[in-house]
């Protein structure tokens, strides 16, 4: 792996546990939490989660911000391991970036475990690598199925 595919990889890895909650967290602030992540300044990012019930496509950070802040503000926890990845390919100024990961995401009346594929794509900006599109393709696992790989309350397993 090259060195820009490092801090690619480093990126996407860091990126899926922002998305953490433990109880008790301070409220979700998607901005505060994914500032360094997504280009808020730019208006032609797509951002698409198809565990989002309405299917939104985002065409802003902040409005894709404003899909997930109410979700997250209302689970219990929300505990991430990386499945598989991430696997990189860099070109001067853009960079794509694929990973699969599964979560136990706990609210106050359920429980849900999910393995998704994320696909980023990331423009070099001059502060950074930065999140200009995003793909992600989740499945709802049957009950239980994560037990022994992240715990239902707790600290995550890495």
């Amino acid at each position: 792996m090259t060195s820009e595919e490092q801090v690619i990889a480093d990126l996407h890895h860091r990126w899926v546990f922002g998305w953490e909650r433990n109880e008790g967290d301070p409220p979700f602030d998607f901005r505060r939490t994914f500032g360094g992540f997504y280009d808020f300044g730019s208006t032609d990012v797509r951002l698409y989660d198809d565990f989002d019930p309405a299917q939104r496509v985002a065409g802003t950070a902040a409005e894709y911000g404003s899909i997930w802040e109410p979700g997250f503000r209302r689970m219990t926890t929300a505990h991430h391991a990386v499945d598989d990845g991430p696997h990189v390919v860099t070109d001067h100024d853009l960079a794509a970036s694929t990973l699969v990961f599964v979560a136990r995401i706990t609210t106050p009346d359920a429980v849900t475990d999910i393995r998704t594929t994320t696909s980023l794509v990331w423009r070099r900006t001059p502060a950074g690598w930065r999140i200009v599109r995003e793909h992600n393709s989740t499945r709802v696992l049957p009950a239980g199925e994560l037990d022994g790989v992240l715990p239902a309350h707790g600290t995550p397993a890495h």
